[in-house]
């Protein structure tokens, strides 16, 4: 079955869906992140207290203050994206403004290179820029949709919510477990997310599951070996 414009309708020729993927890997991402920054901090005080009340305030302020940094990077870098593709889009709209015969002969030799023939992309330019030339030059020129530019808003927003789901996750698991129990339920429990994190980001990114989950899952279990010993050294030291 085919749409309107002649795309199969179980294929991905959506707008957008390259950066749709990219912020979905992003979230993956960030989860990730939660899982693992905010296990390290409540295994580290667990190995160093028993007690629960420095556990939930140690993993609260790192779900916090992990959010928010999140946040404010994701914010800043797309800001930084939002505000280079706002001025390549000034600067193509004003070159199509002051030479536009330029910018057609330009659009001509960059379909050229795609293989086209010259009269078959003098045709195809002459047609797209009749309809909308600055989406076109955008297009081939530098990948860019003039519609579809990112928001730095939604984006940290996104951050911070993957962010803080991730965390929840080995928060609930210290919190909820007997304390006889607590830190191998919790090492347990983030080595099974990670796995699917892992997993999951591979997918979207198109690389080899595998060796993405066991690089992941490794990599937590180190860090949080290494935070617990470090609590479990300075809980002997201080007892």
């Amino acid at each position: 079955m085919t749409t309107a414009n002649g795309a199969h309708a179980d294929e991905p020729h959506r707008q957008g869906l390259s950066q749709r993927l990219n912020w979905l890997r992003a979230g993956v991402l960030g989860a990730n992140d939660g899982i693992v920054s905010t296990a390290a901090v409540v295994v580290g005080v667990a190995g160093a207290t028993g007690e629960t009340g420095p556990v939930l305030i140690a993993g609260l302020a790192a779900l916090v203050g992990g959010a928010i940094s999140m946040a404010l990077g994701e914010y800043v870098s797309v800001s930084s994206q939002r505000d280079s593709e706002h001025a390549l889009i000034q600067k193509e709209r004003r070159e199509l403004a002051e030479d536009p015969e330029a910018e057609l002969a330009e659009l001509v030799g960059m379909y050229e290179a795609q293989g086209l023939s010259r009269d078959t992309a003098t045709r195809v330019a002459t047609e797209l820029t009749a309809s909308d030339a600055l989406k076109a030059h955008l297009a081939v020129e530098l990948n860019i949709d003039a519609d579809d530019v990112v928001s730095p808003w939604a984006a940290a927003l996104a951050s911070a919510v993957a962010f803080t789901i991730g965390a929840l996750l080995p928060l609930a698991t210290i919190l909820l477990a007997p304390v006889e129990i607590r830190v191998p339920l919790t090492f347990v429990a983030v080595l099974i997310a990670l796995a699917v994190t892992g997993y999951v980001a591979a997918y979207i990114g198109g690389a080899r599951r595998g060796r993405a989950v066991l690089r992941t899952v490794i990599g937590g279990a180190l860090a949080l070996a290494a935070t617990y010993a470090v609590g479990a050294l300075f809980g002997v030291s201080a007892g």
